[in-house]
């Protein structure tokens, strides 16, 4: 029977994204990791994503895991698939599967971790009203006590340290810093955190559009950079246009639209999947010669991680110079060595 303090599942308390982190005092710093957002039961075992829904069924794996928790003990943390020493997001997304044999299967080809960064319950006591710097040092306690694959996120309440982690974790999986309040409780469905987020900016190619749901105006961009073969890479998208600005663009690419698709269909950005939720995904291809400035916050697998934001028109710039060695790639510590095991 379950000693739980409270009935899940529960709101998870989410963040604000920031491009600079408080200052202190009164702060906590922590690496904010490429993962699935979950919370973890024991008891009658179980593992929540955001937004409510049952994951432990993706990830069997994690089963033993949830059951070392002491009885009566809520958990909130990241599932993290770990490849190459660093966190992969591609990889966790091959997880959500409908079949059961393909999910045993990548369950061992590549199996997940949990990530705590915070603790709601224990020993059946309700610890959400507990500041957080009460909720961090027992979840340390906790963690000390817990093997493979649960790991302890890393936390400082020195800026010039989570200064540092910012740069050097990157190369690990960490998209940036989550800051939180040491004398704050626990606020489920509410932004009380701030996430202070990388931005970077890049001159790319328009390789395509696709037209808004309610037709007449531009839905999407579709960006692209020319690899070392000279072959356009499909990157990304830019949406966040103005209604008025949306129409105007059509008008614009549609005079611009061609019959080749300029190699984009080997990435396939408008093929259906599971993620697609049945929605539109078609696209119309444009000669490449558009471009555009535009900043992202991360890269997973050699495109953007979400939806860029249009900076600037580059009309004194040529397509071609717009190749994919403009894009950082991190250097520093793995996984490994930033989260404690």
């Amino acid at each position: 029977m379950a000693n739980w303090p409270f009935t899940p599942p529960i709101a998870t308390m989410e963040a604000r994204v920031k491009e600079q982190p408080p200052e202190p005092p009164g702060w906590r710093y922590e690496p904010k990791w490429d993962g699935f957002r979950a919370v973890a039961w024991s008891d009658e075992i179980r593992l929540d994503s955001r937004n409510q829904k049952p994951l432990l069924r993706y990830f069997p794996e994690l089963e033993p895991a949830l059951e070392q928790l002491p009885t009566g003990t809520v958990v909130d943390g990241e599932v993290v698939v770990v490849r190459d020493d660093r966190t992969s997001f591609d990889s966790l997304q091959l997880r959500i599967h409908p079949a059961e044999s393909r999910i045993t299967m990548l369950s061992e080809e590549i199996p997940a971790s949990l990530v705590a960064f915070d603790l709601l319950a224990f020993d059946g006591a309700d610890l959400r009203e507990a500041p957080f710097a009460e909720r961090r040092a027992r979840l340390e306690e906790l963690l000390a006590t817990l093997p493979h694959p649960w790991h302890l996120t890393p936390s400082t309440d020195d800026l010039e340290v989570a200064r540092r982690w910012f740069d050097d974790f990157e190369a690990a999986g960490c998209d940036g810093i989550v800051c939180k309040r040491e004398e704050a409780p626990y606020v489920g469905g509410k932004r009380e955190m701030i996430k202070w987020k990388h931005r970077r900016s890049v001159d790319c190619v328009v390789g395509g559009y696709r037209e808004h749901k309610d037709g007449g105006k531009i839905g999407s961009l579709l960006l692209g950079l020319y690899n070392d073969d000279g072959e356009l890479h499909f990157i990304g998208h830019c949406s966040g246009f103005s209604d008025h600005d949306r129409v105007e663009l059509l008008k614009q690419f549609e005079q611009l639209r061609s019959e080749e698709s300029f190699g984009f269909e080997a990435r396939m950005p408008g093929a259906e999947s599971r993620w697609s939720g049945g929605k539109d995904l078609s696209w119309t291809p444009v000669q490449p010669g558009v471009v555009v400035q535009v900043s992202y916050d991360q890269l997973t697998e050699g495109r953007f991680r979400h939806a860029t934001r249009l900076e600037r028109w580059r009309p004194d710039k040529d397509a071609e110079d717009c190749t994919m060695d403009q894009l950082e790639r991190p250097e520093g510590p793995g996984f490994a060595d930033v989260v404690v095991t």
